[in-house]
């Protein structure tokens, strides 16, 4: 069966927390996964972990950064081998064309930047490139978008966004699934983009209409 991954655009937004979130969902489904990490996420990664990015050293930062122990009590991630990284630079990577077999892309997290990037079909790197084509033809395309307040202009990219089919889906953890830890609102957000994105995973509690369930998880 001919490889169709989901492209996981990481963006220089605070929150690569929600990146891994949604790397180990998608694994964790026995999903295919395109990575490609932006110049300015690879400095907040190293700023939020204190773990590096490197194209030449890309799976073992990868694997690092994803299975930093967890207040979860999960096992170590599998699945690394279905991750195929492209460089930030590479406008010939695969993602780039049309005709590149893809199920859709996650931006996660995504910067205003980026945001605008996208809206303006600017394709100044590989993220904003595979997103554009990634609308173009008619995939699923979230964008978690992680910036508080929003501008008018963004507010009003992020419209021309839905307008063109995406999902906007900002980075709001919801309270309702019983929160114990910080690791469990990271997971509802990323829950939420894979939810999205139509792939299943078990990352948060769902709302059952039971009012007090949540209480009555985190005790």
């Amino acid at each position: 069966m001919e490889r169709e991954p989901w492209v996981v655009g990481v963006s220089g937004a605070s929150g690569t927390a929600y990146a891994a979130a949604v790397l180990r969902g998608l694994l964790a489904a026995g999903e295919a996964v395109d990575l490609v990490v932006s110049r300015a996420a690879r400095l907040t990664l190293l700023d939020e972990t204190g773990i590096p990015f490197r194209d030449g050293h890309w799976g073992e930062d990868l694997a690092e950064w994803l299975e930093q122990p967890l207040d979860t009590g999960k096992p170590r991630v599998e699945g690394l081998d279905r991750v195929r990284y492209w460089a930030a630079g590479d406008l010939a990577a695969g993602p780039s064309s049309g005709s590149y077999r893809a199920r859709g892309m996650l931006v996660v997290p995504c910067s205003t930047a980026s945001v605008a990037g996208i809206a303006l079909g600017l394709s100044k790197d590989l993220l904003q490139r595979a997103a554009s084509v990634t609308l173009k033809e008619r995939r699923p395309l979230v964008v978690c978008v992680r910036e508080t307040p929003l501008s008018g202009q963004t507010l009003r990219q992020l419209v021309a966004l839905d307008d063109a089919g995406a999902v906007v889906l900002p980075a709001s953890p919801g309270f309702y699934a019983g929160t114990r830890s910080a690791q469990q609102l990271v997971d509802f957000v990323a829950g939420r983009v894979l939810d999205a994105a139509g792939v299943p995973h078990d990352l948060y509690r769902r709302w059952t209409g039971g009012l007090g369930d949540g209480r009555a998880h985190v005790s």
